[in-house]
């Protein structure tokens, strides 16, 4: 008995082997179709890959050189812009020293009171980021040298008799 059952066992065994051999004989071809077809799709997609890099690199370049061409705009623009501002700070000053020229015996505060205004005016103008807001600030600085420099020339040329820039002095009083 136990002689049949061990040879039951072994009689299952070898078939199962047997139609594993059978399967793997008749599914060969598709088994080698297989791998050749992963290792076809693997090569595709290390190519795409490549490819894909390539397209990546280039893009990174073109960003790059983009960024770096804004970059130096960005820098030209604002050396323009302190170039300005320092042009603007030196009409300022002689605007002061206009001032002082022009009314000899005016206070010396008086004068700095103005150059002050001057400068809180152009500031304002500098650090505004609203370009209408700029435009209205630019304006009213304008108005005040254009102020300054009419009761100046007034009072040079004998046409305004006040000890004090009047003009300025209520532009100021209205800011």
């Amino acid at each position: 008995m136990l002689k049949d059952w061990l040879l039951n066992i072994l009689t299952t065994i070898h078939e199962l082997k047997s139609k594993n051999l059978t399967w793997q004989r008749d599914n060969q071809g598709k088994e080698a179709t297989l791998k050749q077809a992963k290792v076809l799709a693997e090569k595709a997609m290390i190519a795409e890959l490549r490819k894909r890099s390539q397209q990546l690199k280039h893009e990174l370049t073109i960003l790059q050189t983009q960024h770096t061409a804004e970059l130096l705009m960005f820098k030209t623009k604002c050396k323009q812009d302190v170039k300005d501002y320092k042009q603007y700070l030196a009409s300022l000053d002689q605007l002061k020293h206009s001032i002082q020229s022009s009314y000899t015996h005016l206070p010396e505060a008086v004068a700095f009171t103005i150059h002050h205004h001057a400068k809180y005016l152009l500031n304002e103008m500098w650090e505004t980021t609203d370009f209408e807001e700029k435009m209205r600030r630019e304006i009213q600085l304008i108005r005040f040298m254009s102020t300054v420099h009419e009761d100046a020339r007034l009072y040079l040329e004998g046409e305004n008799k006040d000890i004090l820039p009047e003009k300025t002095l209520t532009f100021i009083e209205k800011s």
